[in-house]
């Protein structure tokens, strides 16, 4: 059975100053959790309707309906947790970072989280307004990469005035990707989906690169974040691990 005081924790962490208080944030379905859970993050309770789905301590059984009224999710799943939010790290100047400047949805930076931990990118630095990794819909979306990939909340601008490493921002004028000498480590900038790359970080961008586009009509504005970061990750391994 669920509590109302657990109603109201779990329904209030679907806003950030709420998951911001308490430390913690929501997860559902089996496989999310199980991976969660898998990478040694603290369970704090979990709720479901199967009672030998997942092993763990805080286990509520519950009923479909009862978990239809917590879950976030149109369509509820038979489990949802809830996990402690890990204490942030600072990051560490190496290695491939990915950086993404005024990402708002959430869909977007669930799937870069994922990509991340895919094409083993460990450190994603975010502007201070891109959205919070632990809403809901975002931890959703990474499918329990979000474990595995350190997911920095920073001024970028002053982040990128110190680092030693190349910084390489994703523009429609840039230079061929396919044509650039790309190195093993160095930072890949990704912009908000409707303006991309602010001025104000665009001036600190050492390379310019860009993706391009073939065929014979070429109308298409612009490719979604998330499917360009994934283009130019896969282009960087591509080219460091031949």
């Amino acid at each position: 059975m669920v509590s109302k005081s657990q109603t109201k924790l779990i329904t209030s962490l679907q806003q950030k100053k709420y998951r911001s208080q308490s430390g913690l944030f929501v997860a559902e379905g089996p496989k999310v959790i199980a991976e969660l859970l898998s990478e040694n993050l603290e369970l704090h309770s979990l709720f479901s309707t199967n009672a030998s789905e997942i092993t763990a301590q805080n286990h509520y059984h519950v009923t479909q309906a009862e978990l239809k009224k917590i879950s976030f999710l149109k369509t509820a799943n038979t489990s949802l947790a809830l996990f402690k939010i890990p204490q942030p790290k600072f990051p560490q100047d190496s290695g491939l970072i990915v950086a993404l400047d005024a990402v708002r949805d959430p869909g977007n930076l669930g799937t870069i989280i994922r990509l991340c931990d895919w094409f083993g990118v460990q450190q994603l630095l975010c502007s201070e307004d891109t959205t919070d990794c632990y809403n809901p819909k975002v931890v959703q979306a990474t499918m329990g990469s979000l474990a595995r990939v350190q997911v920095h909340y920073l001024e970028l601008s002053e982040y990128f005035g110190k680092t030693k490493l190349p910084i390489f921002g994703g523009f429609m004028d840039g230079n061929n990707i396919y044509s650039e000498k790309l190195p093993k480590e160095g930072i890949i900038v990704m912009g908000n989906e409707a303006n991309g790359i602010s001025e104000e970080i665009s001036q600190k961008i050492t390379h310019r690169i860009t993706i391009p586009r073939f065929g014979k009509i070429q109308k298409t504005e612009s490719l979604n974040v998330a499917t360009a970061t994934a283009i130019l990750l896969s282009e960087f391994r591509r080219f460091t691990e031949m």
